[in-house]
């Protein structure tokens, strides 16, 4: 086994993970809502993404458009079904999951059941030589591309006054109100970037995983296992949460492939045993 290559592939599908987790961990952190939902949001970005390409034949424009669109799905949403039961958590729990399954069934009945998956951009689909193998250069973007999205994200909230104003709503959004945020329209701006986030790893990610039907609960049940293990609420916490599980994925498989299906919950178990706040510790 290529221990480099192995890693390499853990680290590439681990900032996959990134995108789908941080948005699902930051809304967590900020709205205390449980999204379900985002899921779909995922397969959808890559069904759109792929509509898009098959219309312009450009990558870029696929991943924004898909972005923008599942981002404006995420806005609608928040605004027209989350926000009216705010203060019932179980209600937003069935509420999304119940969007979940009428998305899925939806991109069931457009784009049919035969999985699928977007092409790698042309100057993408070359391989290089490490470590004595051949490795996809696609894989090497999309690890410098989480890592890009990773500190871009930790930037917006850390060190800008948009920031400020997010995390004013996580520590106490009632203070926060009584200061002029308008905390709604917080909820949804961080809602619907989550949501985006979603959508561009559906696209980003169509050339790994693919698009078909059930890898909306197959993502959103990796998603929070991110979560679990970095600590909900946080970006540090849904990136070294999606490494480490990325890690654990691709090195499972290639050592004990007989229990692949196990390997990467094996972080969620041991974190939630010694450490239940995640490593990072929940933002409250």
């Amino acid at each position: 086994m290529n221990w480099l290559i192995q890693a390499l592939n853990g680290l590439s599908f681990g900032m996959l993970l990134f995108l789908i987790a941080a948005g699902l961990s930051v809304s967590f952190g900020v709205m205390r809502v449980l999204n379900l939902s985002h899921g779909s949001f995922f397969l959808l970005g890559g069904y759109l993404g792929l509509a898009v390409l098959g219309l312009t034949g450009n990558f870029l424009a696929a991943a924004v458009a898909a972005a923008v669109l599942v981002a404006a799905l995420g806005f609608v949403v928040q605004r027209l079904l989350l926000w009216r039961i705010r203060h019932d958590e179980l209600a937003q729990v069935l509420m999304t999951l119940g969007v979940l399954l009428i998305l899925s069934d939806l991109a069931l009945l457009i784009w049919g059941g035969s999985p699928t998956r977007l092409p790698e951009p042309a100057f993408l689909q070359e391989s290089v030589g490490i470590g004595g193998r051949m490795f996809p250069t696609y894989r090497l973007f999309l690890i410098g591309f989480g890592l890009l999205i990773a500190a871009g994200q930790w930037w917006l909230i850390e060190r800008t006054r948009v920031g400020a104003v997010v995390r004013a709503g996580v520590d106490d959004a009632e203070l926060a109100q009584t200061h002029g945020i308008n905390i709604p329209a917080i909820f949804t701006l961080v809602f619907a970037v989550g949501a985006a986030l979603a959508g561009l790893g559906g696209v980003v990610g169509g050339p790994i995983v693919g698009m078909y039907p059930g890898a909306d609960i197959e993502v959103l049940t990796l998603a929070l296992v991110v979560i679990v293990v970095g600590g909900l609420g946080s970006v540090e916490g849904a990136l070294v949460g999606s490494l480490l599980v990325g890690l654990v994925d691709s090195f499972g498989k290639a050592l004990f492939p007989e229990l692949a299906l196990f390997t990467v919950y094996a972080p969620m178990v041991v974190i939630l045993a010694l450490r239940p706040q995640g490593l990072l510790g929940a933002r409250t």
